[in-house]
């Protein structure tokens, strides 16, 4: 423990401060003794300069330079060192004659590189190995180093650009840095302070044991120092453009000049409030993109970069057309033709924006096979051959194909219907005074009249926006939950799934889903574009009329507002009224325009959401009545914690603003700020394929090597990118937002799902599936999800029952503090529902195990006569030749350790041995009954060939089981390992079996296939033993199988790719090998609707339980399996939320790929196409870029199709007027 604690000081305590030096005690005295000579010299260099010659550019240049040279040496050192190592020749000496050899003359530096290297005694080797570095044409030199001790003295960087940005960012910390100093930013105590902070950003350049780490420090410091001496040179010029936004000047942000944030640089990156610089971007930009233009959430850098600059490009080209149309005044009777077009452009783009998602892999795919078509296909042909091609991509194609013919119409009528209304001045002409609403104004505000005048429309629309959001987006919700309000005890909207034991067919289509999906589009298409653009025509007409009209804040606010409510309008309602309440009754006067305060009230509504979400994840934790203390240390931070309410409360406030993660310290009642992320969250990018499992054969993989029912919860993310779109959209999971976790529990499947992209018909989400039988911890949080609360009659310490239809009092206090609500109880989605028998059971009875030899010789019969290649193998020499020994009928097959009377049908107890005339008094009518379905006739008559090579197969197939059950198979155990290795396809042939090599089909195609149908005869031997007697129905048994049924070995490609295909039937063998039991269990698969209960969770609960577990096994290397921060917590799903951590932080059974599930209805202009082509070919030239996101298109939903009918599309169009015109001809 101690040991423990100072490892975590020095590397992580020391090192966070000091920007990566520390002293190791395992590196040698060189590389401990130059780091700290590298952090002194990097420390007192500025410190010096500065004291010791004045703040001029000369001790600027002279520091600039200095720095530079400095890395570029040691940064071309370490390159042609590591370059050395790669390509350069090694000689060995053995003796010291040998070394008296080199040459004299020597570097330097090899001089110190000799006397510092240790070897493990202390006498001198006797071998020693020298690296030739190249110095000049022909001119060399011997340097006795090793590449594990120069990696501990410096980090390698891969190639020429590394170097080169790290001595650019060493070059720019020096320049930044010193130009604050020459500034007098830093006084007394404080310029040191500064020097020790420059100097932890330069060193981690050399040694910051992490790449990305490396080169954020440096980055960070940058942007503050660039951002600290621009605001000063800006606030030192006395013509500064001032304006007010609600009474607030907009000068730049006069604060942001102090530099007291940089003094804080050590303890910042100590506690772990910056993140690493790639992370931090995809934050920044996705922020900025969400809250300023409506965007939605990013997946990946690549994706952050194409949202923003799509955003704006689209921004910039509709600045121009707002700009040009207000720059004259107009009146109320006539609207400018530009500014109608700016409003039929606004509608549009921010359409098309909310539509599209972050991730453009599948319009890349698109453009990429209709641009180069012939290297497509080099990569479906190497797909195909190797078996193994997903149709998914090209299923993606095609949808995305469709949307994009669709919406060349869609896009022309918005767009002329757009231009039409608001070039009729409507929202202009019908200006009347509401005068109750102008009294109660006048009553409390008397200056603020001009607010009574509002368009009769304006108000109607607002009426109507409120009224359709409380019954689509709270009271049709609140009626379908589990719990309405958390006092009914049942939903009273039931499905008609609701009381059906184990439903079997498609979710019913109920009344009150076509109602919400009929609001939902009427709200999104109708009423708020209606409300913008009624608030951008009034709002453009006063702005025309102003000298000083800002152009960019409406285009900016009409982008966001249109673009949100196409993507996300569940809150705008809510939002509407805020604003209208604030800014008309409490705050008149700091109204600036109507776009302006939704605007602003977005923004700020948002904000509070995630506030009373973090309030609400901390009350709910930390309540005294619930508390779940999985540690000696939990006891003691509960009552420690109360005194710091305060602290806490300014955390909760400053991680609001932020969009941090408020974590559990140690998963206690301690809460501690983490640093910013995106909303994804993670910022590992899955991608899953059949070259997991191709690597190597089947055959070689041990049972454990991959994690079998992983793939169960593939088919779970397949089935979800099929339907969970279209079942959001029909309101089956209530009401939801970027960034919500949901839960989906069944009888074995238990999933957390995260929704991280919400578009306008679009969903990305991840779905982290959990083990199938969890730990303790984790049994008893599913038992607290599953378990009903109905039957509580409890009121306080009685129990006096409840009401009808209502929940007790105890049960109503009880669900209100929970971090997760019920939202659903049968969600069906399709899947596999698994039977398992344990197969020592099924064979535990020699006459069992005698079956199913009987049933794997059958079948090799079968499988032989049904071969296409039967003919040629009859004919073949080679084979008839070493078949010789099999037509005599007094042959004897005598192997003790092979053929058994116990197992054998065909054995002859007095000769000790199978011989042809056994096997064909047991076998010869199977084959002439399986002979005479051929349609061409074959001679199966007992001296034939066919028989010959019947028997010799099998005995070849037995022989095969005997050796890889090493010749024990009287032994249930070896009888099952050996028979669990035919079925992984891994056959050991004998000597005496190697004219099979003469054509390995007889294997593959006969013989293995053979084995697997034969366990599946077996066990229908337990249901119908009178029907598989008989050959007809036998016969017809293993016909159907071969089409219908999938058997193989878990770990074969063919297994996932039948899942992924959606087989209705599947069966395997499985060696199961867990906490100490060794058993075989008998799998079958069968396709049906599976029935889930979704649960939401408070996303803030979820991120920062997440985001403590990080910190814990990271930072604080905690690696307790029993800590307590994954223990138990009903309240709060802790163990389950945990478990569900990225890899090692959590033991997730399976992270799906980020999947992307559209809507399949879209509008794309001839503008936006060329925007999107544009950026594409930019990411196509500049970036290698490998989507880790699967789109599944939500018009695939039958349900969903039923109501709103499929894409819209010229060649629709034309088919729908044609068949009309037959029909009236």
């Amino acid at each position: 423990m101690v040991s423990q604690v100072v490892q975590t000081l020095r590397q992580g305590v020391w090192a966070s401060l000091t920007g990566g030096w520390y002293h190791d005690p395992d590196q040698n005295k060189f590389n401990n003794s130059c780091h700290l000579y590298l952090w002194i010299f990097l420390l007192m260099l500025p410190l010096s300069l500065h004291l010791a010659l004045p703040p001029t550019t000369m001790a600027l240049s002279i520091y600039c330079t200095s720095i530079t040279v400095f890395f570029i040496l040691i940064k071309l050192a370490n390159y042609r060192l590591h370059l050395m190592f790669d390509e350069g020749e090694a000689v060995v000496r053995s003796s010291l004659s040998d070394l008296s050899k080199a040459p004299e003359k020597k570097s330097n530096e090899e001089d110190s590189l000799d006397e510092s290297s240790e070897t493990s005694t202390q006498e001198k080797p006797t071998r020693k190995i020298y690296y030739k570095l190249k110095l000049l044409p022909g001119k060399w030199i011997n340097i006795l180093y090793d590449r594990l001790t120069l990696l501990a003295l410096l980090d390698r960087n891969q190639d020429v650009l590394e170097n080169l940005v790290a001595v650019f960012m060493a070059f720019l910390v020096s320049f930044l840095g010193f130009v604050l100093l020459n500034h007098g930013c830093f006084k007394d105590f404080w310029v040191f302070q500064f020097c020790l902070v420059i100097a932890s950003c330069q060193y981690s350049l050399l040694k910051g044991h992490n790449q990305l780490v490396a080169y954020s420090r440096a980055a960070y410091f940058c942007i503050f120092c660039a951002l600290i001496w621009l605001l000063e040179q800006l606030l030192r010029r006395k013509d500064l453009p001032v304006s007010t936004l609600y009474g607030i000047l907009r000068n730049f942000f006069c604060l942001m000049h102090k530099t007291g944030f940089t003094y804080c640089f050590p303890i910042t990156f100590l506690v772990g409030l910056f993140p690493q610089i790639n992370t931090f971007t995809i934050y920044l930009l996705e922020q900025i993109d969400m809250h300023l233009f409506g965007g939605t959430a990013a997946t990946s850098l690549i994706s952050a970069i194409y949202s923003i600059l799509r955003s704006l490009i689209a921004l910039s080209l509709l600045y121009g057309f707002c700009f040009g149309a207000l720059k004259e005044p107009w009146d109320e009777q006539h609207t400018p033709a530009l500014f109608s077009g700016f409003c039929g452009l606004l509608v549009v783009f921010s359409y098309h924006l909310s539509r599209q998602s972050s991730d453009p892999s599948v319009l890349l795919s698109l453009i990429k096979s209709k641009i180069m078509p012939a290297l497509v296909e080099s990569e479906e042909e190497e797909e195909d051959d190797t078996e193994s091609k997903d149709p998914l991509p090209e299923k993606l194609q095609n949808s995305m194909k469709e949307i994009l013919l669709s919406d060349v119409v869609v896009c022309s009528v918005a767009y002329i219907l757009t231009f039409a209304i608001t070039a009729s001045t409507v929202f202009l002409s019908l200006k009347t005074i509401s005068k109750g609403f102008c009294l109660i104004i006048n009553f409390h505000y008397v200056s603020y009249v001009p607010t009574c005048f509002q368009p009769f429309v304006t108000i109607v629309l607002y009426a109507l926006a409120g009224t359709v959001g409380f019954v689509t987006h709270y009271l049709i919700p609140q009626l379908r939950k589990h719990h309405p309000w958390l006092w009914i005890s049942h939903p009273v909207l039931k499905t008609k799934e609701y009381h059906q034991f184990e439903p079997r067919e498609d979710a019913v289509l109920m009344w009150f889903e076509r109602l919400y999906v009929g609001l939902l589009c009427f709200e999104k298409y109708v009423v708020y574009p209606a409300i913008v653009l009624s608030a951008l025509t009034n709002d453009g007409f006063a702005l025309s009329h102003r000298k000083n009209c800002d152009v960019l804040l409406t285009t900016v606010a009409g982008l966001k507002l249109l673009r949100s409510s196409f993507c996300d309008p569940s809150f705008q309602f809510l939002t509407l009224l805020f604003t209208l309440v604030f800014f008309h009754f409490d705050c008149p006067h700091a109204s600036e325009s109507f776009l302006l305060d939704f605007f602003i009230m977005s923004i700020v509504f948002h904000k509070m959401r995630e506030l009373l979400l973090k309030l609400h994840f901390i009350l709910v934790y930390i309540a005294p009545w619930q508390i779940a203390w999985g540690s000696a240390f939990h006891a003691f931070a509960q009552p420690f914690a109360v005194p710091h309410s305060a602290m806490l409360l300014l955390q909760t406030l400053l991680t609001t603003v932020f969009y941090t993660p408020l974590a559990p310290f140690l998963g206690s009642a301690i809460f501690i700020s983490s640093y910013p992320r995106p909303i994804k969250f993670w910022e590992r990018n899955y991608k899953y394929g059949n070259e997991l499992i191709e690597l190597t054969s089947v055959v070689s993989q041990p049972d454990r090597a991959v994690n079998l029912n992983s793939i169960f919860y593939e088919y779970l993310t397949r089935s979800l990118q099929h339907s969970l779109c279209g079942d959001l959209m029909l309101g089956r999971w209530g009401n939801y937002s970027a960034g919500d976790c949901f839960i989906l529990a069944s009888d074995y499947l238990n999933a957390l799902v995260q929704l991280i992209e919400i578009g306008n018909g679009l969903v990305t989400f991840q779905l982290r599936g959990l083990e199938f039988r969890g730990t303790y911890c984790q049994q008893r949080e599913v038992e607290a999800i599953t378990e009903g609360v109905e039957e509580d009659d409890a009121c306080c310490c009685c129990e006096p029952g409840h009401l009808p239809h209502m929940l007790s009092c105890n049960a109503a206090f009880n669900l209100r503090w929970l971090a997760w609500e019920v939202m659903a109880t049968k969600y069906l989605l399709e899947g596999y529902s698994i039977s398992e028998n344990n197969a020592a059971t099924m064979l535990q009875v020699y006459d069992l195990r005698k079956l199913l030899i009987t049933y794997y010789l059958k079948s090799i019969i079968y499988y032989l006569i049904h071969s296409p290649k039967l003919s040629t193998w009859l004919k073949d020499a080679t084979v008839q030749d070493a078949l010789q020994s099999y037509t005599k009928w007094h042959h004897i097959e005598r192997d003790p350790q092979v053929f058994s009377v116990k197992i054998d049908e065909d054995y002859v107890h007095c000769l000790q041995g199978v011989t042809r005339a056994s096997f064909c008094n047991v076998y010869l009518e199977w084959i002439q009954y399986c002979a005479g379905k051929m349609e061409t006739p074959v001679d199966s008559d007992e001296d034939s060939a066919l028989v010959t090579l019947c028997y010799a197969l099998s005995v070849l197939g037995r022989r095969s089981l005997g050796t890889a059950s090493h010749n024990m198979s009287n032994s249930l155990e070896s009888f099952l390992y050996g028979f669990n290795t035919l079925f992984k396809g891994d056959f050991r042939i004998a000597t005496k079996d190697e004219w099979v090599f003469a054509d390995l089909d007889l294997l593959q195609k006969v013989v293995a296939p053979a084995v697997r149908m034969s366990l599946k005869l077996h066990q229908d031997h337990f249901t119908c033993l009178e029907e598989t007697e008989e050959a007809s129905i036998l016969y017809e048994a293993i016909t159907n199988y071969r089409s219908s049924l999938v058997i193989c070995h878990e770990s074969d490609p063919a297994w996932r790719k039948a899942v992924l295909s959606s087989r209705d039937t599947l069966l395997t063998l499985r060696h199961m090998i867990d906490d100490g039991t060794d058993e075989y269990k008998i799998i079958m698969l069968y396709k049906r609707h599976l029935s889930f209960k979704v649960i939401k969770i408070n996303k803030e609960c979820v991120r920062g339980l997440w985001a403590g577990q990080q910190q814990e096994l990271v930072f604080l290397r905690n690696r307790n399996p029993e800590r307590g921060s994954i223990q138990n917590s009903k309240q709060a799903l802790r163990n389950m939320v945990n478990s569900s951590c990225d890899q090692p932080l959590g033991y997730p059974m399976y992270v799906s790929l980020a999947a992307m599930l559209l809507f399949n209805v879209l509008i794309f202009t001839v503008l936006s196409i060329c925007l999107n082509v544009l950026l594409l070919t930019f990411i196509l030239l500049f970036f290698r870029y490998v989507s880790p996101l699967t789109t599944s298109y939500a018009g695939t939903h039958r349900t969903l199709r039923s109501i709103g009918g499929g894409a819209l599309s010229l060649d629709v169009i034309r088919s729908w007027l044609c068949t009309k015109w037959l029909r009236s001809v």
